[in-house]
């Protein structure tokens, strides 16, 4: 079992940043993948950064140059900077936890949101 709790959603206006932070329940060597996700309304969820236990980094198209996800396994944490924020960037944001031992399995925190208004 992992929780995750998010923080650092909020209202920004376009052009600003902000800070998302997920703090898991065990330890962050551990866990395979940490990544964030986001669904905006009427829409998918989609992937936008991941980071692998080894920091292998991967980001949307979309969000690339503008958002740097970043893991401290001593800290168990997981924090996405996002910079030069857009309007379509206004979704809830969900931390995940991937893990390939004893079972595959994704955990998801809560979600937060993040509100870019124009």
């Amino acid at each position: 079992q992992v929780q995750l709790v998010e923080s650092g959603g909020g209202l920004v206006q376009a052009g600003g940043s902000l800070r998302l932070s997920c703090a898991a329940s065990r330890s962050a060597f551990s866990i395979n993948t940490m990544a964030w996700y986001r669904q905006a309304p009427g829409k998918q969820r989609e992937l936008v950064a991941g980071i692998t236990s080894g920091g292998s980094r991967n980001y949307a198209d979309s969000v690339k140059g503008r958002f740097t996800i970043s893991r401290d396994n001593a800290k168990n944490t997981v924090t996405l900077q996002m910079n030069s924020l857009k309007p379509e960037d206004t979704a809830v944001y969900y931390c995940n936890a991937f893990l390939l031992s004893p079972v595959p399995y994704n955990y998801w925190g809560q979600g937060t949101q993040v509100t870019v208004s124009s």
